[in-house]
């Protein structure tokens, strides 16, 4: 029976992270994983893949729209999408072998199969009908999450599919019906759009990207309806009907009334993801849950059962890989005695359209409900140097402060490369700077991210050129 001081089950960001830290640490690390591959649904069909394509279809739409107007003349582009899909899968298999790679290097024995928590200490690792059981001083979960199902909706990943199924579609679907304006449903509803279809979006609420800065989700709106996206706000799918040419979709609205039916060739349903537990025998071990099915923990990331920990999707707060991460590595320093921590007010979150949306810390919304005092400064692309003559200036920088101290509680942006720009904020916040002192550090010109410094002074009613 092999003996570890850590296994880790699931190989995703935060798994094989946490990993890689306790064998820094010292450690002999195991990981169990189910699929072929390693890297969990971030690297094999969701955060990677997303972004491949995200990338190939803004140059698809850049050669056919922007280039001339710069003076680059080129014939109109024609696509083969199996050549873009070929592209997508380059990008997973180099991250998935970059997996592999570090496994190796810090020598962490790679189990595979699905992995069973049988009490403290033991875990069980099936597969192809045989099993073994192996010894372990400690075990991390970090079994991610899975698609959230719509009661009644039958997915087939064909006609009616999930993020995973609208990563591989074998056409360019002329009718897109999205089910869910959160950031997943948003980003591969514009790579859709820009690859040729029509693109419509439902949501549930009366508002698009939940838990996002109410103004920053309003403008972004304004910007996708430009680009051509449809939306059907406080809305809601009630079934979905198949006929030999097209999906009969019926919406109707959340509060109740008669229903409407809208045609598509393609269903995408990302109403959200839920913790992915099943098989780890939880109940059996003894690990409680909570009432939406999460994994509960201490604030040291420990479960019910002793010597057992979670991480990651499968625990409450925000389901990102980021997140998951930086929870890795701070349970493997725990475990190895150290004082791990996780910040949760400083987790950026970023939307991977054109243009990106990035948010870190406080919204506008959630401060005036905790009541706390705070100013705003805001300065928009259209009056950064940079942006303007690139001609890519939608969007604006919010910075929000508290009213006495002038810490910066919260920096939401709207406009290119918001999901880079977003870092200087977050490292900020990370050691409790103000505004003031963002506004007096010098920034590079022409750069998008001077909008940052402007909108920091505009938080003391000084930016210069608004």
């Amino acid at each position: 029976m092999a003996t570890y001081d850590l296994v880790v089950i699931g190989t995703g960001p935060g798994g094989y992270v946490c990993a890689v830290r306790a064998a820094q640490l010292g450690m002999k690390v195991a990981v169990v994983e189910k699929n072929p591959t390693l890297g969990g649904t971030c690297l094999n069909v969701g955060c990677m893949p997303s972004k491949a394509l995200l990338h190939a279809s803004e140059m698809f739409e850049e050669a056919a729209h922007s280039f001339a107007k710069m003076g680059v003349s080129v014939s109109a582009p024609k696509l083969d999408l199996p050549s873009m899909m070929t592209f997508k899968q380059q990008g997973i298999d180099g991250n998935v072998k970059g997996v592999d790679f570090l496994m190796k290097k810090n020598k962490i024995d790679v189990l595979k199969g699905t992995g069973k928590i049988l009490g403290t200490g033991k875990v069980e690792v099936s597969a192809d009908g045989k099993s073994q059981v192996v010894e372990t001083k400690n075990i991390v979960i970090a079994t991610g999450s899975d698609i959230a199902q719509l009661k009644g909706i039958e997915i087939d990943e064909k006609r009616i599919v999930s993020s995973t199924g609208a990563l591989s579609l074998e056409k360019v679907p002329g009718r897109l019906l999205v089910i869910g304006a959160g950031v997943i449903g948003l980003e591969l509803g514009s790579v859709w759009r820009r690859l040729g279809s029509e693109v419509m979006v439902v949501e549930f609420l009366d508002r698009i990207l939940p838990g996002m800065d109410g103004e920053i989700a309003k403008q972004f709106q304004r910007i996708l309806e430009k680009q051509g996206f449809a939306f059907k706000l406080g809305s809601k799918l009630t079934g979905v009907e198949a006929n030999s040419k097209a999906l009969l979709a019926k919406i109707e609205p959340a509060a109740g009334g008669a229903a409407d039916t809208i045609e598509a060739d393609v269903v995408l349903v990302c109403i959200g993801r839920v913790p992915y537990t099943n098989g780890l025998g939880l109940k059996e071990a003894g690990v409680a849950l909570d009432n939406r099915g999460r994994v509960q923990i201490d604030p040291h990331f420990a479960t019910s059962l002793k010597g057992v920990y979670a991480i990651g999707d499968v625990v409450a707060g925000p389901m990102l890989a980021h997140k998951a991460e930086d929870e890795g590595v701070a349970v493997a320093e725990i475990i190895a005695g150290q004082a791990g921590h996780v910040n949760y007010d400083v987790i950026p979150g970023v939307v991977y359209t054109t243009p990106e949306v990035s948010s870190v810390g406080k919204t506008e919304e959630e401060l005036k409900h905790a009541g706390v005092a705070y100013t705003v400064g805001k300065f928009p692309f259209t009056a950064n140097g940079r942006s303007k003559v690139n001609q890519t200036t939608d969007g604006f920088v919010k910075i929000l402060a508290d009213a006495k101290t002038d810490r910066v509680l919260g920096v939401h942006i709207v406009g290119r490369e918001a999901g880079e720009m977003i870092h200087e904020a977050a490292v900020l916040m990370e050691f409790g700077g103000s505004a003031e002192d963002l506004a007096r550090t010098c920034h590079a010109h022409p750069t998008r991210s001077e909008a940052i410094k402007e909108a920091a002074l505009a938080v003391g009613k000084r930016a210069i050129h608004m």
